[in-house]
């Protein structure tokens, strides 16, 4: 497939885009302008030749934050524009840069060639850097004729995308990728695979996985601990995050589970924290929990104090922001987006945090963090319910055991930093 005919299809699809987002608007205030975001409209004019960098969502936003602490460490008066693919993943990166005041945080344009002049004309970056993997024809060929030099940090392509690429859309993907000034890969594996879509070798090095580099806030620890008191200081908790369709089922299963093994042995039963990936999902869970009888509470209204006498099974979280200091609050983390084939969300979030994680059999978003995480015996995989209640029971029963992956896990998230300050030199 030609720019051409990529070209055509958006601009068909976007009346389409563009009802949905004026609705979802509607629906809800926090979208409202994100139309005019995406389209490049109404611009401030800068003169400051920021650098810009791009992530796609909230987890490469997170990668984001040791490489832009690094920057402003070394530059503190770089300006920064940075562009994100999805309105949580803006919430998120405003929250993580909020007092940094030459950070500038929107919604990324949509890759159509007058949106990319608009924005490119409104910003003028010095620099362009994209985190992971956005591969952008129109935005890239537009930056490449502006003369806005681009780089790839932390890139990654699985091995299913590339079959994708190379059978739909190989010459698109090659003339892409050649526009870039050079790309850091995450593994020689993804290398690999860049150099099969048509990336110069010359071009392309490994430094590494910017995940691995992400700074844990400061009080972080305290605020686990004051959640822990909040909603369960008396009884074990294990948190559940970042969940998508089909995983909730398999969570509360395997609570249930741990709850007539409790009543068994005349313990006290675990609290499941529950933590849907999408902040669209969060009524529609709740409904369906009700639906179940399960008896829980949602965090938002559970956020006046009164957690500490909650006796439900289920602690819902229906507010943004929170995930990390959740599991800084529980015992054992299981990670989402990996019972069902979404790929894996951050592994490493809860292993920074020394929690002992569990994951199901897709990771293929992040092979690599899995793989070492896996050798260094830091996380645990399980298949179904049955295996979930199996894994998250040892590791509540076993508190020495938990604590010693825990330990492991953190000790390899140290052993593989250093992705930033690589990228950072990439950069330079």
């Amino acid at each position: 497939m030609g720019r051409l005919l990529y070209t055509l299809l958006l601009t068909l699809l976007l009346p389409l885009v563009s009802i949905w987002m004026k609705w979802r608007g509607w629906r809800n205030p926090a979208h409202r302008g994100s139309l005019r975001q995406r389209l490049a409209l109404g611009l401030q004019q800068r003169g400051d030749r920021p650098l810009w960098l791009h992530a796609a969502s909230v987890g490469e936003v997170q990668s984001l934050a040791g490489l832009v602490r690094l920057l402003l460490r070394e530059q503190p008066s770089q300006p920064l524009v940075i562009t994100v693919g999805s309105p949580t993943g803006v919430a998120r990166a405003a929250a993580l840069f909020a007092e940094s005041p030459h950070v500038a945080v929107s919604l990324a344009p949509f890759d159509l060639p007058g949106v990319a002049r608009r924005f490119l004309a409104a910003n003028r970056p010095r620099y362009g850097a994209i985190v992971e993997t956005e591969i952008w024809p129109n935005m890239i060929a537009v930056a490449t004729r502006c003369g806005v030099p681009l780089s790839m940090v932390s890139a990654r392509v699985s091995q299913r995308s590339t079959t994708r690429y190379l059978r739909y859309a190989p010459g698109l993907v090659r003339r892409t990728l050649v526009k870039f000034r050079n790309i850091g890969a995450q593994s020689e594996a993804d290398r690999q695979r860049f150099i099969q879509l048509g990336a110069d070798p010359s071009r392309l090095q490994v430094i590494g996985n910017l995940k691995f580099d992400f700074p844990l806030p400061q009080g972080i620890a305290q605020k686990g601990m004051d959640l822990r008191a909040c909603y369960a200081p008396h009884r074990p908790m294990w948190v559940a995050g970042s969940t998508h369709p089909g995983e909730e089922e398999v969570c509360i299963a395997a609570q249930q589970d741990l709850v007539k093994r409790a009543g068994s042995a005349a313990t006290v039963a675990p609290l499941l924290v529950l933590a849907p990936r999408r902040a669209e999902r969060f009524d529609e869970v709740a409904s369906w929990l009700t639906g179940l009888g399960i008896s829980f509470v949602r965090s938002s209204r559970a956020a006046d104090g009164r957690g500490a006498q909650m006796e439900g099974q289920v602690l819902l979280v229906d507010t943004l922001g929170e995930l990390l200091a959740f599991y800084a609050a529980g015992d054992v983390a299981f990670v989402g987006g990996s019972l069902v084939p979404v790929g894996g969300h951050n592994l490493l979030e809860p292993a920074a945090l020394g929690k002992p994680t569990v994951t199901g059999p897709h990771s293929f978003n992040s092979p690599e963090a899995a793989r070492l995480l896996e050798a260094a015996g830091g996380l645990t995989r399980v298949t179904d319910a049955t295996t979930l209640a199996d894994a998250i029971h040892g590791l509540l029963t076993d508190p020495v055991s938990a604590k010693a992956q825990g330990q492991r896990a953190a000790a390899a998230v140290v052993a593989n930093q250093g992705a930033a300050a690589r990228a950072l030199a990439l950069l330079a």
